[in-house]
């Protein structure tokens, strides 16, 4: 029994799988990072990289020290526990240095939309409307203080003080 026919054939075929398995341990070697799996399946240098970025957000904390009026209103409204910078942007050089930079004025008209456009997947508390029917292209602030939204039944007119008509 001579045992397998043509077995060059396989040890030039495991002879080439162990080299394309080194060629890619080596090739794997230089483009790996050698922080990659420091702290986990990622690169352990991308902290260090992340933190060096400057700081955009200022935090809520930031705005209250000066906008004392605005808080208190948003504070007793259906915003309360939405942070500034969610609508406002991040405002870090505002914070900082307020003639640095002015915010700029909100189009309130797209801005509430983002989140109460009226969509299933929300939940059925959550105040949704439909804009083309709601607002007819009248900007949110016409009748509700964003701070405060809620809207008084015998006026239509927002019960916070600040909504611009």
């Amino acid at each position: 029994m001579s045992g397998f026919k043509d077995v060059q054939h396989l040890f030039r075929f495991a002879g080439l799988f162990v080299a394309v398995i080194l060629a890619f341990l080596v090739v794997r070697s230089y483009v790996v990072p050698k922080s990659f799996g420091e702290y986990g399946h990622y690169r352990g240098a991308a902290i260090g990289e992340i933190a060096a970025h400057p700081i955009k957000f200022a935090g809520h904390q930031a705005c209250a020290s000066c906008h004392t009026d605005i808080v208190e209103t948003k504070a007793k409204g259906a915003h309360a526990h939405v942070n500034c910078e969610a609508c406002h942007g991040p405002l870090a050089t505002h914070a900082s240095d307020p003639s640095a930079m002015t915010p700029v004025k909100l189009d309130t008209l797209v801005l509430c939309v983002r989140c109460h456009a009226a969509s299933a997947a929300k939940p059925k508390g959550f105040p949704q409307v439909n804009p083309a029917e709601h607002m007819g292209g009248v900007p949110c602030q016409s009748c509700h203080n964003p701070h405060s939204p809620e809207i008084r039944p015998d006026t239509g007119k927002s019960l916070a003080a600040g909504g611009a008509r």
